[in-house]
């Protein structure tokens, strides 16, 4: 079965885990700033930013980061370098509640076989194989996963390791790490996309993140260790945080930069469509191929 999803779209289909990693680990606390479009409103903003310069820079990050943990559902674009894949760029919505998403990516310069697209909804993952795929699929180019049934560690292996492992979390879970950076900095006032934006900078270890989840539930532990242990397994020990929190607390970008023993980690994910309506749609069912099926078909 990994000869199939793989054959065509390995480097993609790693890509996507890659880079999912990289935003759902610390894709810091999302949202989007939108500016006034009277003076009236403008006021009220710019009351805003003067809070957020009043604020220590730790209390600003951690606000934020409590503040997005009610979202609902974003859009986010990313683009950067990852350990093992190289120059990655891609664009995804997700909706928490309920759970789906919708990503594209692409390896950026090793052609049209490293991109890939994947769909996550009603408990499902569905893989883009292509036309590379379809000959190993009856002619059909979506491969469909239940992620259930399957299991974790077999779904990672299928679908770029921590795709199926992340996916189902929200990414302004780990943002709280960088109000623990002992050096955490307001940068200065930035526009990104428009938006009026007051940076934030810091770094941390691994071992300063760890000892971070002292403080929190068993589950919350659980998760956050396991979302460590993906750096680990990247041979990064330090990470670089910089985020921009826009005029009503949220974090529009985030970048995250890393050294680790197979290459560099630098990320930039930048978050839009605050709460907007996000809606995802499995693929026609005449062009899907369920993993059961092919399963049962071995197994004949």
């Amino acid at each position: 079965m990994a000869m199939v999803v793989h054959g065509g779209h390995g480097r993609g289909a790693r890509a996507a885990g890659a880079v999912l990693t990289a935003v759902l680990l610390c894709g810091g606390a999302v949202g989007c700033g939108s500016s006034g479009a009277d003076g009236k409103s403008e006021g009220k903003a710019g009351e805003k930013s003067s809070e957020q310069v009043r604020m220590a820079p730790a209390a600003a990050v951690r606000a934020a980061a409590k503040k997005s943990e009610k979202l609902t559902s974003f859009r986010y674009r990313m683009s950067g370098r990852t350990p093992e894949d190289g120059r990655i760029e891609g664009e995804a919505a997700m909706s928490t509640k309920p759970l789906a998403v919708s990503m594209k990516m692409r390896a950026v310069g090793q052609g049209a076989d490293a991109a890939v697209e994947i769909r996550m909804l009603d408990g499902a993952m569905y893989l883009d194989g292509g036309k590379e795929a379809a000959a190993g699929l009856d002619g059909k180019t979506w491969l469909k996963l239940d992620l259930g049934a399957l299991g974790e560690k077999a779904a990672g292996a299928l679908a770029g390791g921590s795709l199926s492992r992340q996916a189902d979390k929200n990414p302004a879970e780990e943002s709280a790490f960088l109000s623990g950076a002992d050096d955490v900095k307001r940068v200065g006032e930035e526009t990104v996309d428009g938006v009026r934006t007051t940076h934030y900078r810091g770094t941390i270890g691994l071992g300063q993140m760890r000892a971070s989840l002292k403080d929190e539930d068993a589950a919350t532990r659980e998760r956050r260790e396991k979302n460590l242990k993906a750096y680990e397994g990247m041979g990064i020990d330090r990470l670089s945080m910089d985020m921009w929190i826009d005029q009503d607390g949220h974090t529009k970008r985030f970048r995250v930069r890393g050294e680790g023993d197979k290459g560099p980690l630098d990320m930039t994910i930048t978050f839009s469509a605050l709460n907007e309506p996000v809606t995802v749609k499995a693929p026609p069912a005449d062009q899907t191929m369920d993993l059961s099926e092919l399963a049962r078909g071995a197994e004949s």
